[in-house]
């Protein structure tokens, strides 16, 4: 790895933590894409590569929501308990039996777009809003498992699948950007794990990158600090159309990643 290119990741990490750590979305999501186009990272390892990033940038933002209050409770623990079992099952998935990559893109792109789009028109005209139901707390862990499995493939944060859906049913962002980062940290420590012991035993490409993981979350540590702290000063209304829009910005990269 040259220096360059450890700058650039610890630079992407710093941009892109700050702008998605308020919403309770993981940098490893628009991260990725950045590895693999511009870092050129192999792949699988850049799935582990990702989770790093995870677990170094993680206890920024996640400190800034200790301080507040925000970290305990119910809907945290729900989450945990689907996204821990899930990522384990996705990095072995990942490494003997995974879907190409332009398949995920289109799937999460499929599921993203109108989430984002539903988002968005809600938040801009909410005399129109009707009262979604909050979803019941094994639905949550169902959805929790789900995108562990997903993460644990491809080494993204769950929390752009969870925070979309769980702030669309009516759940604040408040409450939500901290139990998504909280699950995403954790779950990222087990599918780091699980990834470098099938390193020990299957060929390949499997192990994290560690400098470029180590020196991308420490970007992320910093901007996710950051956004944590933004969090507060802005209003609810922003929140959500934001976390709306990163969604249709993730489904679009992808979805031009996909056919090129």
């Amino acid at each position: 790895m040259t220096w360059q290119t450890g700058l650039l990741g610890f630079a992407a990490g710093v941009l892109i933590s700050v702008v998605t750590a308020p919403v309770g979305v993981s940098g490893a999501v628009f991260l990725l894409p950045v590895q693999l186009s511009v870092l050129a990272v192999p792949s699988p390892a850049v799935t582990p590569t990702n989770l790093l990033f995870n677990v170094v940038a993680g206890p920024g933002a996640l400190v800034r929501y200790r301080r507040h209050g925000q970290l305990a409770g119910r809907l945290t623990r729900q989450l945990l308990l689907g996204t821990l079992p899930g990522v384990v099952i996705g990095a072995v998935i990942r490494v003997f039996a995974v879907p190409g990559p332009q398949v995920f893109r289109l799937i999460v792109a499929a599921l993203l777009l109108p989430l984002g789009l539903w988002l968005c028109v809600r938040t801009l005209r909410p005399g129109r809003r009707r009262t979604a139901g909050r979803p019941s707390g094994r639905a949550i862990t169902v959805l929790a498992l789900s995108t562990g499995v997903v993460g644990g493939i491809y080494g993204i944060g769950g929390g752009s699948i969870l925070g979309p859906f769980l702030v669309g049913r009516g759940m604040p962002v408040s409450q939500v950007a901290p139990a998504a980062l909280a699950s995403t940290f954790v779950t990222s420590i087990a599918g780091a794990g699980t990834y470098a012991l099938l390193a020990l035993t299957t060929v390949g490409d499997i192990a994290p990158l560690w400098r470029l993981g180590l020196l991308c979350g420490l970007g992320g540590l910093i901007g996710g600090y950051l956004g944590a702290r933004l969090q507060p000063r802005l209003p609810e209304t922003g929140l959500k159309f934001l976390l709306g829009v990163l969604a249709i910005g993730v489904a679009v990269l992808y979805t031009v990643q996909a056919a090129h």
